[in-house]
């Protein structure tokens, strides 16, 4: 019988190989994926991005929870897509042209799809084109744009331009992020939402598929 709370604890304490292999276990024992992921892998990503807010967690161990989820993640997403099981949401994401950075993309990546959402990466240096052709191509619901330089901020409001140029903007919504952002900034290029860190980059997310206003 598989203990479920050990997959809890193994993705809080960022134990990937134990996550796994309990994961593997369960799907031997033809445990719900969904159930598995809906009512033990997401609260304990949940967990994660709250001891995180109140700073009982840092960035490192929020990347190694994120791996220990998106392991079992791995293992279980071909019987998601056996099952019909729909996910959150849809997200784009990218460090924004002329950015090569993506160490905070990565981990709003990773918290996303803890967070159930089916995530496209488009990596760094990611051209308002490419976002455009992405968005037309996939149809999320959100893209999330990062900048960690200054000096790349600008590439976020020219990608809104571009979505509105390409009339697909009203198709998405737009959350921005990275070290120098601020909801001020995102107020200002005209982006739906702004997170601040991974955690409330997923909360937002979470919102936004719920018809909630940001």
């Amino acid at each position: 019988m598989v203990e479920v709370e050990r997959l809890h604890k193994a993705i809080l304490t960022g134990d990937t190989k134990t996550a796994a292999a309990i994961t593997q276990q369960a799907i031997a024992e033809k445990m719900s994926a969904a159930s598995l992921i809906s009512d033990v892998m997401i609260p304990a990503m949940a967990e994660v991005g709250r001891l995180f807010e109140t700073e009982e967690y840092f960035v490192p161990e929020l990347l190694l929870s994120a791996r220990a989820m998106k392991a079992a993640l791995e293992l279980l997403r071909p019987l998601l897509v056996e099952t019909g099981v729909q996910p959150t949401g849809k997200v784009v994401i990218g460090t924004v042209k002329g950015d090569l950075h993506d160490i905070g993309k990565n981990l709003v990546a990773s918290m996303l799809e803890g967070g159930g959402f089916e995530v496209i990466d488009l990596g760094v240096d990611v051209s308002p084109e490419k976002f455009v052709a992405t968005i037309q191509e996939k149809h999320p619901q959100i893209i999330c744009l990062s900048a960690l330089l200054t000096v790349t901020m600008p590439s976020m409001k020219t990608t809104i331009e571009a979505l509105k140029l390409a009339g697909i903007r009203e198709q998405v919504k737009v959350l921005v992020g990275g070290a120098p952002v601020t909801a001020e900034y995102a107020k200002q290029i005209g982006a739906d939402g702004y997170g601040e860190n991974a955690s409330v980059a997923v909360a937002v997310a979470r919102q936004i598929c719920a018809g909630v206003p940001v």
